[in-house]
C-alpha cells in the first residue's frame, strides 16, 4: 500500500469509527463511545506514523507509545491524557475492569472525555494533513 492509502485508511477507519462514537454518546452508550474513542486517536496516530514514514507501527493500544513510535513530541499534559483515554481499551474490554468502568462512565465523567477526545483529534488532523 502507497503512503497517501496507508494514510487515508487509517484516518477514514477513524472517522467511521469517530461517527459511531458520536452516536453512541448520543444514545447514552457511554462506555463503548469511549471505546470507539480511544481507537479514533489510536488510528489517527498510526495515520501520523504513516505520514512520517515510519515503517515498524506497533500492534499495541497504548496511545503513548505509540505516539512515540509515531515520532509525535508530547508534553506532559498530554501525555496524562492518553494514558487516561488508553484505559478506556482495556477497562471497556476486560471483565474485571468492566464494572468499575461502567460505573465510573456517567454523563459528567464521558463528556469530559469526549470533549478531551475530539481536541486531541483536531490536533492529529491537522498534524496528519501538513
Amino acid at each position: 500500500m502507497k503512503k497517501v492509502e496507508l494514510v487515508n485508511y487509517w484516518v477514514n477507519s477513524a472517522e467511521v469509527d469517530y461517527k459511531a462514537m458520536n452516536n453512541l454518546f448520543s444514545s447514552r452508550d457511554f462506555v463503548w463511545s469511549l471505546f470507539l474513542g480511544h481507537l479514533v486517536i489510536e488510528k489517527l496516530i498510526k495515520a501520523v506514523a504513516a505520514n512520517k514514514d515510519v515503517v515498524q507501527i506497533p500492534k499495541i493500544h497504548d496511545l503513548n507509545k505509540l505516539a512515540k513510535a509515531a515520532k509525535i513530541t508530547l508534553d506532559d499534559e498530554l501525555m496524562d491524557k492518553l494514558d487516561i483515554i488508553s484505559s478506556f481499551n482495556i477497562e471497556a474490554r476486560y471483565p474485571d475492569y468492566k464494572q468499575e468502568f461502567y460505573k465510573k462512565c456517567d454523563l459528567k465523567f464521558t463528556s469530559e472525555n469526549i470533549k478531551t477526545i475530539k481536541e486531541i483529534r483536531k490536533w492529529l488532523l491537522e498534524i496528519v494533513t501538513k
